[in-house]
């Protein structure tokens, strides 16, 4: 997250836009967090898009098309790689915007798929709030734990891997019962 990943579909999808192409946007049905028909950047930059309920739809809706662009990806379920495949093979430009990892630093969905099968995969960084380094990771600060979970500032921070993996060393020890860590690390008074 935070990386202008989002940013860059949008930068991309205006260009074949003004030149001319016939170009169709889409994204989950589920994103809703700026706009129900827009895709918006957290620069809150935007573009208009059709919101889908599963990849499938996609091509269907893709018909005629020069340029497909596909934000937050990772949302889709497995069929969106079918459905930019057949896109691609049909001779439409796909560009498709996602987080490889969730939140546990685990691949997403179907993106390890998607980025396999690209021609070009350009992958793009936040800048770790701690650190000041690349940020690979999305860390929750929330305890929702639940895979798909939208949000922002307030729920996720882009870490670096140092940092990411401190954080969730401290959110172990802190969730670690308290008999457990006594056995672990012994009181002084017992010793």
């Amino acid at each position: 997250m935070f990386s202008g990943k989002t940013e860059e579909l949008i930068r991309r999808l205006k260009r074949a836009q003004f030149a001319k192409q016939k170009v169709e946007i889409f994204k989950p049905a589920i994103d809703r967090r700026y706009h129900d028909e827009m895709v918006v950047s957290h620069d809150a930059n935007q573009i208009r898009s059709t919101p889908v309920p599963s990849a499938a739809t996609i091509r269907l809706l893709a018909d005629g098309c020069d340029v497909v662009g596909i934000d937050e990806a990772q949302f889709f379920d497995d069929e969106i790689v079918t459905v930019c495949n057949d896109l691609a093979n049909s001779g439409i430009r796909v560009i498709v915007a996602g987080l490889d990892m969730d939140f546990k630093g685990n691949p997403f969905g179907p993106m390890p798929n998607l980025m396999a099968t690209a021609e070009y995969v350009t992958k793009v960084h936040a800048v770790c709030t701690r650190t000041g380094n690349l940020a690979q990771y999305s860390y929750r600060k929330s305890g929702n734990n639940d895979l798909v979970f939208l949000g922002e500032n307030e729920e996720y921070e882009p870490l670096s891997r140092g940092a990411y993996y401190k954080a969730m060393l401290r959110e172990r020890v802190k969730n670690f019962p308290v008999k457990d860590a006594e056995t672990i690390i012994p009181n002084k008074k017992t010793q």
